[in-house]
């Protein structure tokens, strides 16, 4: 069970980076945050590609752009394998409940791009990034690494800082509508530039190679337990490829084994001899009788 103020979850960079820094508000998952709180940021071991970090900082800019935000101070690197520090996770919303709440801008509305939209705020970052291993979902942070992490956490301010308001008590309705129009039907924003739909596009892109490759890894870790699960499932009596060939015995043996066309010619043979000696035998017994 995750304790209070120990959560932490693992982000592929540059997402890890971008929400410890503040300019990432919305934390996109297919699944419900589980916690409320302190949520601790690790950044996993692959090394990002730069055409992603340019693909996820070229959204940003155009999402901050729609609120009016031209300057954006991106991470001058982004380490790996490394706890970066925190944010507080405030609220949990469904993709079109994030879409039709209009107290918030219209940035922090586009940013939402998956199922479920963790709302993260008060970011923190670590003085200096502490190695760590990480692991899948959420988990808690060892005693040793939270003591002295907490120690050296400083307070960042992004780019537009965010403090959200109470959560909507009536969820919207599940019919998503344009960002561009209110419930009137009356504009609201200016219409998606095409720089702003091809940064959309291309944040898509990044994340779901990266939902791929997991979902290849994943593959392969489950290979084996499957492999595993179809031999216990067999009847004692049924046997696999493999322990039906090593049941042959020596693979010499196996191969010089006769075949059937073998096996007729000596039954052919041993009929066409069998004549010859009863006739032998009988002389024989003739002779020893004289």
């Amino acid at each position: 069970m995750v304790e209070p103020g120990k959560a932490c979850l693992t982000l592929h960079q540059p997402w890890a980076s971008l929400l410890v820094h503040g300019i990432k508000r919305i934390e996109g998952r297919s699944w419900p945050s589980p916690m409320r709180g302190k949520l601790w940021i690790h950044a996993a071991s692959k090394v990002p590609e730069p055409e992603t970090i340019m693909a996820m900082e070229s959204f940003y800019r155009e999402i901050y752009a729609v609120d009016g935000v031209a300057e954006i101070e991106f991470p001058k690197y982004y380490p790996t394998s490394v706890l970066l520090g925190c944010v507080e996770v405030v609220g949990c919303l469904k993709l079109y409940e994030l879409i039709h709440w209009e107290d918030l801008s219209n940035g922090v509305r586009l940013e939402g791009q998956t199922d479920f939209c963790w709302l993260c705020e008060s970011p923190q970052k670590l003085v200096m990034p502490l190695q760590m291993r990480g692991r899948q979902g959420i988990y808690n942070i060892q005693k040793s690494i939270l003591e002295g992490a907490s120690r050296a956490l400083k307070p960042i301010c992004g780019p537009a800082s965010i403090t959200f308001p109470p959560l909507p008590s009536q969820p919207p309705s599940s019919k998503v509508v344009d960002l561009q129009k209110g419930s009137n039907g009356k504009s609201k924003a200016p219409p998606k530039s095409a720089a702003l739909e091809a940064s959309i596009a291309g944040a898509r892109q990044a994340a779901s190679q990266f939902r791929r490759q997991e979902i290849q890894m994943q593959n392969q870790q489950q290979a084996p337990e499957e492999q595993k699960r179809v031999n216990r499932n067999k009847s004692p009596g049924q046997s696999t490829d493999s322990s039906s060939s090593s049941s042959l015995g020596d693979p010499a043996e196996a191969r010089w084994a006769p075949s059937d066309s073998t096996r007729i010619a000596r039954a052919m043979h041993m009929e066409s001899v069998r004549p010859t000696t009863r006739i032998l035998a009988q002389a024989l017994r003739s002779s020893h009788q004289t």
